[in-house]
């Protein structure tokens, strides 16, 4: 029992570690929308239309999608023995990533910043923070990890398997049978 806690301990902790590198990873790669800031107002999003907003949930998604791939077969091929263990640490740690790397990737700007000054006096430009508008990509991480390992092991259950030999016949394969469609009938010798 000590050996699956340890095993699904050090497999949280290693995913939430995990998560703020990715999350400044995140940071650098993400373009902020521009926040248009005039006298006396509060701040307003410059154009309604940027892609900007969108752009960040997909850089968000592909960096924490291609650690979950990575963790989720790293994970398979080092949990020999205590794979439940670490395939529970795997979906909460996952988990864990991404609310790490969220808040890591929000609270830390790196990267370029660049907004174009304004044409109109008294009006600022400013890049905006930060943030996700789908909150579905959260799950990117430990979705694409559980999945992969689930994958990696019914693969490699499956080969194991009594259900690759129907019938119970066993390992040898079947007599060939001659009157199998394609073959010539035998000869009556």
């Amino acid at each position: 029992m000590a050996r699956q806690l340890r095993a699904f301990a050090v497999t949280v902790l290693a995913l939430a570690a995990l998560g703020v590198p990715a999350g400044l990873v995140w940071s650098a790669l993400s373009p902020r929308p521009p926040y248009r800031i005039t006298e006396g107002t509060a701040s307003v999003l410059a154009d309604p239309g940027t892609q900007t907003l969108i752009a960040a949930d997909g850089w968000f998604a592909t960096v924490t999608g291609g650690l979950g791939l990575a963790c989720g077969a790293l994970a398979w091929f080092l949990s020999r023995r205590q794979q439940l263990a670490v395939l529970l640490g795997l979906c909460g740690g996952s988990v864990l990533a991404s609310f790490v790397t969220l808040w890591t990737g929000t609270t830390f700007t790196l990267g370029v910043i660049a907004v174009e000054a304004s044409a109109e006096p008294g009006v600022t430009f400013v890049a905006g923070p930060l943030a996700l508008t789908a909150d579905g990509v959260l799950v990117s991480w430990p979705l694409l990890a559980v999945g992969l390992f689930g994958l990696l092991e019914g693969m490699h259950g499956y080969r194991e398997s009594p259900l690759r030999t129907p019938y119970g016949i066993g390992s040898h394969p079947p007599a060939a049978d001659p009157y199998r469609i394609g073959e010539p009938p035998p000869r009556g010798d």
